[in-house]
């Protein structure tokens, strides 16, 4: 599984990458308004740290200006991936970029019959957002499951799943055993892979012990 840190922080973006852990990048406007900084600026800087998709987001809701605003984000570095909403237009828009070459990231993915239209309009990315199906009372991570199914039936497809709006390390988990091609992550469910308390107490009696050597390894 490949992942992606969801977050338009310069910092963290760099502090995870140098653990050779990170993917790709995924941003929305939510993200920008809370860097404070201007978009444009923002995601060159990220394209410049990680060599993967970087995920940049368009805000027109009609077709033609929706394609406007993609061109332009292409622009920008060659590993942009261009973040279009599950709309007929962002269809439309998905289909044009991706004959012209540009990776289409295809957000605010709440079916799986929406999955399906998606991978048609030659998306590269599909991203079906978990954590807000459970908000309402559903199951996000069977939604997952669905669309992996469907998408094994097509091997002519090739839109990766991209589990979006993570909210845990279950999550992630869940995500890799069903198969799932990317999860992006916000950076503290990131960090948070990392942990367990039996690491934290197995390193400190480790270090306890060595201690009490008096033994030095440089």
């Amino acid at each position: 599984m490949k992942f992606f840190v969801d977050t338009a922080e310069v910092a963290e973006i760099k502090d995870l990458a140098a653990s050779g852990l990170l993917d790709g990048v995924t941003t929305n406007p939510s993200l920008i308004l809370k860097s404070g900084r201007p978009m444009l600026e923002v995601i060159k800087e990220i394209c410049a740290i990680v060599p993967g998709p970087v995920s940049a987001e368009t805000v027109a809701t009609n077709h033609a200006k929706m394609l406007e605003e993609g061109r332009k984000l292409a622009k920008l570095a060659k590993n942009i991936a261009v973040k279009v909403p599950l709309t007929p237009d962002g269809l439309k828009t998905c289909k044009v970029l991706s004959s012209e070459g540009t990776m289409v990231n295809v957000t605010l993915c709440f079916s799986a019959a929406q999955a399906l239209l998606a991978a048609k309009a030659g998306a590269t990315f599909i991203s079906p957002f978990v954590g807000r199906l459970d908000d309402i009372g559903q199951d996000g991570m069977h939604l997952i499951d669905e669309i992996m199914a469907i998408y094994r039936q097509y091997p002519h497809f090739k839109t990766e799943v991209l589990v979006a709006s993570v909210r845990h390390t279950q999550h992630v988990v869940q995500a890799a055993k069903m198969g799932a091609h990317v999860a992006t992550v916000p950076p503290n469910v990131l960090r948070q892979c990392f942990k367990h308390v039996l690491t934290d107490n197995g390193l400190k009696a480790f270090l306890d012990d060595w201690a009490k050597t008096g033994q030095s390894i440089l």
